[in-house]
């Protein structure tokens, strides 16, 4: 499992979805979010995931809206760790690398494996309960061979694509990829000519390479290096605050290790699994109820309330006032700041 408590959304996605025509703060609102996603760009996992369904929501055309992405989005826009893979030597090596730095942007993760003539990438989740959205795993798996077809100059097909997902039409993807299309699958994956792997990049750039692998390298091993338990434990619970797993045996099961070494490690570090679910409801109610798109109701399960009366009593005990009061006084402090 990797330690990523937040996810960095690349400033080439918003511009991807105004060249789409698609406004950025139409899909944030759709999402029930802050406007502030946008210039921080820094999201949980639920919020990404949020972000995916409320923008195939509006394009409407799931077909479509997988291919449109990874085509319009221009290479200058591409973040360093794609960059590196972009200028690799040749599609393997660039697939790799996509695979490694991926670890810096959770939710998923890419696993490759080359076994007789095929080449697969499959798409893997933090969560191995739950895929992420059809969209996401769509335009991932379009987006890698895009970067194969850019990287080389040549039109590489794939053999096969495979969706856990169902939907309707696969016209237009079979199209894109030069291949069947599967859906209803065990895994999402991407299937290639082995030999196609090993086609160079026209894009390689050693000077660059050189510049961008020992930074990236550097600041996989740091943040590898850099996460406590409680901000592990902390990531946990904002992803499922929502869902049941919100007890220690659950958490401690999903980290390998038993309940008493978790509230070992976590005492270590001055604090409980109790405080830390508190803290983890404190701050997401209070990120929730700045957006005057989202009702009392709709905060109060986000944040794990079975009910509403349940919810204020918590929040009366964080904050000394209701939900609806410290809602109306931080929009007049915002408004008399802005």
């Amino acid at each position: 499992m990797t330690t990523n408590t937040r996810i960095k959304i690349p400033d080439g996605f918003w511009k991807g979805l105004e060249q789409l025509g698609i406004h950025a703060p139409h899909v944030v609102r759709k999402a029930k979010m802050p406007l502030n996603v946008i210039t921080e760009s820094v999201v949980t996992v639920e919020q990404y995931y949020a972000l995916w369904q409320a923008y195939s929501d509006i394009i409407g055309d799931m077909e479509a809206g997988m291919l449109q992405l990874p085509t319009v989005f221009e290479t200058t826009q591409y973040p360093p760790s794609v960059l590196a893979a972009y200028h690799a030597r040749d599609y393997r090596d660039a697939l790799k690398r996509m695979a490694r730095y991926k670890e810096m942007c959770p939710p998923e993760k890419l696993r490759i494996v080359e076994q007789g003539t095929n080449g697969v990438i499959e798409l893997e989740w933090l969560d191995t309960e739950q895929s992420g959205p059809a969209l996401l795993v769509g335009t991932t798996l379009a987006f890698l061979l895009e970067l194969g077809r850019r990287g080389t100059g040549y039109p590489i097909k794939a053999k096969l694509v495979e969706f856990i997902h169902s939907f309707g039409q696969v016209q237009a993807l079979e199209e894109y990829f030069g291949c069947p299309i599967q859906i209803g699958a065990k895994r999402n994956r991407l299937t290639l000519q082995r030999e196609d792997l090993d086609r160079p990049f026209t894009s390689y750039n050693a000077e660059l390479l050189e510049i961008l692998t020992p930074v990236l390298e550097q600041t996989l091993d740091k943040q590898r290096r850099s996460h406590s338990i409680t901000e592990i434990v902390r990531w946990i619970l904002i992803r499922n605050l929502t869902g049941d797993r919100l007890d220690i045996q659950e958490v401690a099961s999903e980290l390998g290790m038993s309940e008493r070494t978790l509230q070992r490690r976590l005492t270590d570090e001055k604090t409980s699994f109790k405080e830390l679910l508190k803290n983890a409801r404190h701050d997401q109610a209070r990120q929730y109820l700045a957006n005057p798109a989202l009702d009392i109701k709709e905060v109060a399960f986000l944040v794990g309330y079975k009910d509403q009366s349940s919810f204020y009593r918590a929040f009366r005990s964080w904050e000394g006032d209701t939900p609806l009061n410290w809602r109306a006084e931080h929009a007049l402090i915002n408004e008399l700041q802005g």
